[in-house]
């Protein structure tokens, strides 16, 4: 296995991958009944409000089992929308869409719990988490949009959700894990801008070469026109 700050996706990417194959026969019996990917990326957000709700209100066993359920759609929406073909980048959009409001939901009620609880600075902590994670987002997002590649790094989202998770089973751990959460989370920032740096600056002397390399065979071209023009000339 290749390391993971060469950009290779663990749990969001090759075992996510295999796990979708193994799941395609339902996401086929699930196509059939009617069921779309769509219903199912919605249906993950409002599990993630309830999870929400539940770890707001302090209730960690019940905001776990909703954590679960909100992780059921995210993985079954994929294998719905392969088995019924209707795979679109409208529903990656409404999907990638979809998984920053479920973080925002989910990091939103630890906050509400630490502010009821613990009140204090405390509560910033999975804010920091949130806005970290909505920063690797970014940097994918954006480096694709420039035709970069920006995947991987230590902590992406499910590492991030099986942390929570570890978090909410073990109450005790759950400030530890954010300090964990957030500082892998600002590593993995750091290896996908340096990714995305190296790939960019590489890419910048392959284009001034060829641009140098255009400009000297337009300028050859030129050379040779006035050239033939001028011997014309002389002919006439």
């Amino acid at each position: 296995m290749q390391a993971r700050a060469e950009g290779v996706n663990v749990l969001d990417g090759r075992f996510r991958t295999n796990i979708e194959k193994g799941l395609r026969p339902i996401g086929a019996n699930l196509g059939k009944s009617g069921i779309s990917a769509d219903h199912l990326t919605a249906l993950g957000v409002v599990m993630a409000g309830a999870a929400a709700v539940a770890i707001g209100f302090g209730n960690f066993p019940l905001g776990l089992l909703f954590l679960v359920l909100t992780g059921v759609p995210d993985v079954l929406d994929g294998a719905v929308a392969k088995a019924s073909g209707t795979a679109s980048p409208r529903g990656a959009f409404f999907d990638s869409v979809s998984d920053r409001v479920s973080d925002a939901l989910l990091f939103g009620g630890v906050a509400w719990y630490f502010a009821a609880n613990d009140p204090g600075l405390t509560v910033m902590l999975p804010v920091a988490v949130l806005a970290a994670s909505m920063l690797i987002s970014y940097e994918r997002a954006r480096a694709e949009a420039l035709g970069f590649n920006a995947k991987g790094g230590i902590m992406e989202r499910a590492e991030r959700m099986i942390l929570l998770g570890l978090g909410l089973l073990f109450p005790v751990l759950l400030l530890p894990v954010l300090w964990i959460m957030l500082a892998l989370t600002l590593v993995t920032a750091g290896q996908r801008f340096v990714k995305v740096w190296k790939q960019a600056s590489t890419e910048r002397p392959q284009r001034a070469r060829q641009r140098r390399t255009a400009r000297r065979r337009t300028a050859r071209t030129n050379r040779a026109r006035a050239g033939w023009g001028e011997l014309r000339t002389r002919r006439r």
